[in-house]
């Protein structure tokens, strides 16, 4: 019995003490990563070159500018989780889900934006002799601190998936009973959310703004490792606990935030961005009813997007419109939905009865035939309906109780121009669409879809109509992506079949509303839109690299696949089929001896 104990006890240890990556002492680690984040923090306030030639204005002393700020906050991050790493009363709740991983992510992400900034000014200004001492300063210290962080011991477990079960499980047995017990009130949840979605705003705001191809790139290794960091860190998990516990809280606190985006911007560039990237979230969000509820793959879904914004077009009173009429937009709106799901119909009551390889093969060629016949009707190949490749023009802005979304308004003492306008229109539908995606989630339908999508035969044997079911499904996403059509007519003032391919640099396009899904999540309301505003924000961006755009985006894919195949916000359902090996029960050699006795007394 005693030599029983020694061995659980021993590989306890050896289980909970992980090795570092670099043979350093815990204690020495972790001062040299303090140290090497608090000067590369010092160094921003220090002048990085010496003309201004270089994007960001790092000339000044005392003021970051730039890429000066993106490092001087990845810095301070590293900095406050390496001190929480010390047990310092009011930063342990910066890590409980574990304090060295996240510090070593953020660690690589100072010294990522610090190295690129100091290699793009090397590269520009022609070589290193044009840095000063503040960047010596920065990239030196970013350096030391990642040699640091990467002496600190492993998390066990060490990723996010794992950590969740193991640390809750000896939390729960070694913490205090008060400790345990204790809970924020509502309205402290209530205001942790506010700040989270408040800091999102923020976030998106920056990256929008950023008007240098320089400072994008370094947001994006910024946003990247540092939301890495967080997630390993366990905030993001508990903030969507949060969100969970108070769903209808959290969905008016993002709207909220997304009603702010127009009235901080300054440039109606900027806005129309956001009015672009609603459309896209929106269409995204109505093809994951198809993929992401109901499992069917859609390659063609873009049609039904056209289909939407060609009726708009043809009846919103275009000179070039050969039906000559001009309806109000509500009856636009309801015109184009129902020509979509007219079109759905037709579509899935044939095909929908393929399942797989053979459904996207069907979707695919209906996406083609979409834009060829519109490319056709020319007056030439065939009846001269939507004037071929020229598509219709000059689509008048719209008008509704008097409020011209063509034309400037002040609002609040706010300068609203033509895209913020269009934003805002955008938003309400967006909003209209989330609630149907949620309530059909949540509804005996959705769950019907979804046991269609994890395995059809057995949802059959169940007494499920299962091609009436998808049907449904496939004619709701038709009628989502219509809708957003009708206001992308207006947003874009005109129609052209090049707008709707499979594939393209640009988004909305099959493959990229696909990509957004799984990208973002399937399943989930967040995900796609997060999906599709990152899809359709980078190339918009970093359009210098529009050559390579393609080749970067499946680099991309291909990462994401291997490193998280759920998607960035993925429901459990989706954690559980992708890391299903992370969840396996901890064997009992590893458990402590507490623990080992807590299952001996439960047994």
């Amino acid at each position: 019995m005693t030599h029983t104990t020694t061995q659980n006890t021993s590989n306890t240890q050896a289980t909970t003490t992980a090795p570092a990556l670099l043979p350093l002492p815990t204690t020495a680690a972790r001062a040299t990563t303090t140290i090497g984040a608090a000067a590369a923090l010092a160094g921003t306030f220090l002048a990085w070159t010496w003309t201004e030639e270089f994007p960001g204005n790092l000339t000044v002393t005392g003021y970051p500018g730039g890429l000066q700020v993106l490092t001087l906050i990845s810095a301070a991050l590293t900095l406050l989780f390496a001190l929480s790493g010390y047990g310092i009363r009011g930063l342990r709740w910066l890590t409980p889900g574990g304090t060295n991983s996240p510090t070593r992510l953020l660690a690589l992400g100072t010294l990522g934006v610090a190295g690129y900034t100091l290699g793009a000014i090397a590269t520009q200004l022609g070589g290193v002799v044009n840095l000063e001492p503040g960047a010596w300063v920065t990239g030196i210290g970013a350096l030391i601190a990642t040699i640091g962080a990467f002496g600190l011991p492993a998390d066990l477990p060490a990723d996010e998936h794992d950590t969740g079960l193991r640390q809750r499980f000896r939390h729960s047995l070694t913490a205090p009973h008060p400790e345990r017990a204790k809970t924020l009130p509502s309205w402290a949840e209530i205001l942790i959310i506010a700040v989270g979605f408040g800091i999102a705003l923020n976030v998106f705001t920056y990256g929008i703004d950023t008007e240098y191809s320089e400072a994008f790139i370094g947001y994006l290794i910024t946003v990247g490792f540092a939301f890495t960091g967080i997630s390993r860190a366990g905030l993001v998990n508990r903030l969507t606990a949060l969100t969970t516990k108070h769903r209808n809280v959290a969905l008016a606190a993002a709207f909220v935030a997304a009603f702010c985006f127009p009235f901080t911007q300054d440039n109606d560039t900027y806005a129309l961005i956001g009015a672009n990237i609603l459309i896209f979230a929106t269409v995204a969000l109505g093809l994951n009813v198809v993929v992401g509820l109901a499992g069917l793959l859609d390659l063609g879904y873009v049609a039904f997007l056209g289909v939407g914004a060609y009726t708009a077009a043809l009846v919103s009173g275009s000179p070039q419109s050969v039906i000559g009429v001009q309806f109000p937009f509500w009856a636009a709106v309801l015109t184009g939905a129902a020509v979509s799901l007219l079109f759905g119909v037709l579509i899935g009551a044939p095909t929908l009865r393929l399942r797989g390889d053979y459904l996207a093969i069907v979707t695919l060629g209906f996406g083609e035939i979409f834009r060829l016949t519109m490319n056709n009707l020319n007056g030439s190949s065939g009846p001269d309906l939507t004037n071929g490749s020229q598509g219709i023009p000059n689509i008048p802005d719209l008008n509704l109780f008097g409020f011209d979304f063509g034309l400037s308004h002040d609002i609040g003492g706010f300068t609203l121009g033509r895209s913020a306008n269009y934003y805002l229109l955008m938003l309400l539908f967006t909003v209209f669409v989330v609630l149907v995606f949620r309530r059909s989630g949540e509804s005996r339908i959705g769950r019907a879809w979804v046991a269609i999508r994890e395995d059809e035969t057995a949802a059959t044997a169940m007494g499920i109509n299962a091609f009436r079911l998808k049907l449904l499904a496939f004619a709701l996403g038709a009628t989502l992506a219509g809708l957003a059509g009708t206001v992308q007519a207006h947003v874009t003032y005109s129609v052209t079949p090049e707008q709707y391919l499979f594939t393209g640099t640009t988004p909305p396009n099959s493959a990229f509303l696909l990509a957004a899904v799984i990208l973002g999540g399937m399943g989930t309301i967040s995900g796609p839109l997060i999906g599709a505003a990152l899809l359709y924000l980078i190339p918009a961006k970093l359009q210098f690299l529009e050559d390579y755009q393609l080749l970067l985006f499946g680099l991309a894919l291909v990462l994401l696949m291997r490193f998280r195949p759920e998607g960035l916000v993925a429901d459990s359902r989706k954690k559980l089929e992708f890391h299903e090996t992370d969840q396996l029960a901890v064997p009992e050699q590893q458990l402590p001896d507490d623990a080992e006795g807590a299952k001996k007394a439960g047994a």
